[in-house]
């Protein structure tokens, strides 16, 4: 898996705005300086896994959430992947899925 700094930057920024906390205040809580945290959000800076394990703690959100965009704490994160999945398929994929699906459930 690569990651997507910008991305990562992007979510960091969203749930820090839905915290209601300014970059100078995250700042401060994590014992660094506004400028980095304004790097991070751009995506300009690789995050560590120690500092994004912090911001998540902080803003009080699960640490997949912020790498990945998905919640795999919650009981249906699956959904999203698996419909991101399917778009990619043709139509002979879908049919193939769907029966094997079907199978699945009928054991």
């Amino acid at each position: 898996m690569v990651l997507d700094y910008k991305l990562i930057g992007i979510r960091i920024k969203k749930f820090r705005n839905l915290r209601g906390l300014t970059q100078n205040q995250l700042a401060e809580l994590l014992d660094i300086s506004n400028v980095y945290v304004s790097r991070l959000e751009r995506g300009t800076a690789k995050i560590s896994l120690e500092m994004t394990y912090k911001i998540a703690i902080i803003l009080d959100v699960p640490i997949g959430m912020l790498l990945t965009g998905v919640d795999q704490e919650s009981h249906d994160y699956l959904d999203f992947e698996i419909n991101n999945l399917l778009k990619q398929c043709s139509s002979d994929k879908k049919n193939l899925i769907y029966d094997l699906i079907k199978a699945v459930m009928a054991h």
